[in-house]
């Protein structure tokens, strides 16, 4: 474990007196004082020792980071060219930090340069900065992946002296943490000496993020290796979850039984950030606040959808305090220092721990005074899981998934980024990779083969002229064949795979329509359902969809219209081992139930007399006869992923056992089967077996298009599939297509391939969730408790009101075709539960 480096007393006091006078008059002249935490972050620095803060919200943790920057710059270290690089995971809290930064440079009378660069830096400006770089540079990991690739990049980086990480924690782990590992390996390279901080105030792994920050080859003084410093103090937020005085609804997200509820604590706050887990839910949410907004409060709407300067004006406004709320999704759930906002607001479960915590910091920004949330479930299994969020806060208790290996198709895209800086020999670029955490275990194999793919695309492919991007440049290094694949990969350069989509612009002039204002982008699959004088829901408005011209999708504004919401995929987070274990304790606890709100109570007590109430490492699972059909369901409590990849792995089990399965659906917290024939009688510990994650997974792999779809994204990532050209960008059926024959001809002629590893090792961890379902089948072993009951039970009532989601090929869906039957209803499914207990 890692161990806090705490300064001592005569330490703290020696680097108090090290600081500049300018500094300390600067904190006296607002009746402060140097924190510890400050203080020990500038003795490391003078040290020349990498460190990670952690320190609670309202902490001071960015100035921490940046004093001893302004500190070297004051003396005299200007003429360096760029000298500390600031790396956020936001471009929004990019521009925040630059703006509070500026402020005490300005009045410390520091002549220091401070600019951000990100993906809506205007070129001319990002142009400018390669060739007169400020002192000071802001941006985020993609832009730094482009710095780097770059032929000037020794000269533009080789005076830096600081590398500034904030929220290391939200970025360590990712596929975007793993690009920025790479590119701080480069980094390390071209500024030997150059020194990392890492930013965080929510961490439950320590260790993870100081190997991140660390060299693989620490001296023996220690320096290579990354020191704790974490900052005492902080008050424990206050969290209330909403008793709503409304019918708590059995299932659904929305929250729009408590909308108004949710309304009247805006009013009576200062100034609140309302959080919800998807954008689609962001725009109802808005719109419905607006409708009761008969007080004219200055509400607003935030979501990473919406057209940049939208954001921009929203941002701002917040800062000037102007606003009394803004509607958002986690695009702000990071840094954005705020200090007048005095409530948060969490609509839906929040799905972790370390998340809400995340999110109650935007709160108060004052790091002694507790922050104020409110969490708002949207359905009964959700309240049960906000109690559990209030109480693991109350803990102080984190959580998140340990970090993996580094990602095969990262690996490829920045080598090509590298070749495409000038010729680079592969021992070299090997030795640079694994001095980079997540790479640490790479072996020279598969190193190799990501170079094999960037120099032909592999040997499957090799014979094709597009797929070869890199040649010998003599002595053993490897080059760029032509600028066009340097070009290609600027444009392409990123770890983040969005679905494809269009800009939504309303309609400029009175003539023909064509493109004018833009409003924002929606996923191209939502626009391609829709057809000319249709309405939806965008950026707070109801819009009418007039057309598409080109990737435009034309639009004009319909106030009075009903209109259609727009979903986008993605955005909806999976419920964290933690507080799934603390859902389960929270059921079991009989003599707890009395301090959950009425409804749930009365709704578990009914579950105990019609059906079992579950141990925590137990699995219930229920069989029963409802509307001509026969269902099975359980209760895992491990997340919708886990849950989905256990529903499809059980319908090939029950489809061999004549079951005749017809479809399942699955909820974060359930799994729901339907067939033609009765399950009860079957044996539960060979169903629920872990020996389905053998055969039966790789069976259903090779017939699943999640795999392609998997690929799709690898592919994209690594360079594979291009979604961007010159003036022009692939629409999403283009990269599906290409991907799709490419995944066809590696699955047969070289099985092997480094991107088909890539896909396996992504549905793994994220889509198919494989550590979380072995988890749980290996928690149930010996621990199934079956009910073989008449009729629907309570808690299978949620799960049930979605039936009819998921569906799957087999015998029972032939027999379906001859035998229909309409799903139930909530109201008949509700009675059946109920009235078996004699309670209405």
């Amino acid at each position: 474990m890692a161990k806090d480096r705490q300064p001592s007393r005569e330490e703290r006091d020696a680097a108090a007196a090290a600081v500049p006078a300018f500094v300390n008059d600067w904190f006296a002249a607002r009746g402060w004082t140097l924190r510890t935490h400050q203080a020990a972050c500038i003795e490391a620095a003078a040290s020349g020792r990498s460190h990670l803060l952690i320190a609670p919200t309202g902490g001071g943790k960015t100035l921490a980071g940046f004093l001893p920057s302004l500190i070297d710059l004051a003396g005299g270290e200007r003429g360096t060219g760029l000298h500390t690089l600031y790396i956020s995971p936001l471009k929004a809290l990019a521009v925040d930090v630059a703006r509070n930064v500026e402020r005490p440079i300005a009045e410390m009378g520091l002549a220091v340069t401070v600019e951000t660069r990100t993906g809506d830096t205007p070129p001319a400006r990002r142009q400018r900065q390669k060739e007169r770089p400020p002192n000071i540079l802001l941006t985020t990991p993609e832009q730094l992946a482009l710095l780097i690739s770059g032929a000037n990049a020794a000269a533009f980086f080789g005076g830096l002296k600081a590398v500034i990480i904030d929220e290391l924690h939200a970025i360590a782990g990712s596929k975007r943490g793993d690009l920025l590992a790479l590119g701080l390996a480069r980094l390390r390279r071209l500024a030997p000496g150059v020194r990392m901080t890492g930013l965080s105030a929510t961490v439950r792994d320590p260790d993870a993020l100081l190997e991140y920050l660390s060299t693989n080859e620490s001296g023996a003084d220690g320096t290579g290796r990354a020191m704790l410093i974490r900052a005492e103090g902080g008050a424990t937020p206050r969290v209330h979850v909403l008793n709503s005085g409304n019918r708590i609804p059995w299932s659904g997200h929305s929250a729009r039984h408590a909308w108004p509820e949710i309304y009247d604590a805006i009013r009576a706050a200062r100034m609140t950030l309302v959080f919800v887990n998807t954008r689609s839910q962001a725009e109802m949410t808005f719109q419905a606040l607006w409708s009761m907004n008969d007080d004219n409060l200055p509400i607003a709407l935030h979501h990473g959808s919406l057209d940049v300067e939208r954001r921009r004006k929203v941002e701002a406004a917040m800062a000037r305090g102007a606003l009394r709320a803004i509607v958002c999704t986690s695009t702000l759930d990071l840094g954005i220092d705020w200090g007048d906002v005095d409530l948060v607001i969490q609509i839906g479960a929040p799905k972790g721990a370390s998340r809400l915590t995340q999110r109650i910091g935007r709160a108060n920004h004052r790091m002694n005074e507790p922050s104020q949330a409110l969490l708002v479930p949207g359905n009964r299994f959700e309240s049960l899981e906000c109690i559990a969020a209030q109480a693991a806060i109350l803990d102080g208790a984190l959580d998140g998934e340990p970090p993996g290996d580094g990602a095969l198709d990262v690996l490829a895209q920045h080598l090509l980024g590298m070749f495409c800086a000038g010729p680079a020999h592969p021992d070299d670029l090997y030795r640079e990779v694994i001095s980079a955490a997540p790479y640490r275990r790479l072996a020279r194999e598969t190193f190799d083969q990501a170079i094999e793919f960037v120099a032909t695309g592999g040997y499957a492919l090799r014979a094709y002229e597009r797929f070869r991007r890199i040649a010998p440049a003599g002595e053993g290094r490897y080059r760029i064949r032509n600028a066009a694949v340097a070009q290609a990969y600027r444009l392409n350069v990123g770890a983040i795979v969005e679905a494809a989509s269009m800009n939504v612009r309303l309609t400029a002039g009175k003539g023909p329509k064509r493109p004018g204002r833009s409003l924002g982008t929606v996923e191209e699959w939502f626009i391609e359902g829709l057809v000319p004088g249709d309405t939806f829901l965008f950026a707070g408005e109801i819009l009418r969809f007039e057309g598409v011209h080109g990737v435009d999708a034309l639009v004009t504004r319909a106030p009075r219209a009903e209109p259609k919401v727009p979903s986008w995929a993605g955005g909806k987070f999976p419920l964290s081992t933690y507080l799934a274990e603390r859902v389960r304790a929270l059921v079991h606890d009989e003599a707890g139930w009395s301090r959950l709100p009425g409804p749930i109570a009365e709704w578990l007590e009914v579950q105990r007399e019609a059906s079992i109430i579950p141990g925590p490492d137990e699995l219930l699972i229920e069989t029963f006869p409802d509307s001509g059909r026969h269902f099975l369901v359980c209760y895992p409590f491990d997340g919708r992923l886990a849950h989905q990849t256990l529903g499809m792995l059980l319908t090939r089990r029950l489809e061999r056992a004549g079951a005749e399965p017809l479809g399942f659906v699955a909820t974060e917290y359930s799994l729901s089967i339907w067939g033609r024939k009765d399950m009860s009688g079957l044996n539960m510990a060979q169903l629920f077996h872990e020996d389905m994650l053998g055969d039966d997974l790789e069976a259903w792999l090779q017939e699943s298009v999640l795999m392609k779809r998997t690929f799709r994204y690898c592919a994209v990532i690594a360079g594979l599939i291009e979604r961007r050209f010159p003036g022009q960008q692939k629409t999403g059926r283009q990269v599906t297509f290409s991907a799709d024959l490419i995944f066809d001809v590696l699955r047969e002629h070289e099985p092997q391939h480094i991107l088909l590893k890539a896909a396996w090792a992504d549905a793994a961890a994220g889509f198919l969730d494989i550590r979380r379902l072995s988890g749980l089948l290996a928690r149930v072993r010996g621990r199934l408790r079956h009910a073989a009951l008449e009729r629907v039970s309570p808690l299978a009532v949620p799960v049930m009101l979605e039936i009819s989601r998921e569906r799957v090929a087999g015998s029972g869906a032939e027999a379906a075709l001859r035998d229909a039957s309409n799903a139930a209803t909530e109201e008949a499914l509700i009675s059946a539960a109920m009235i078996r207990a004699g309670r209405r």
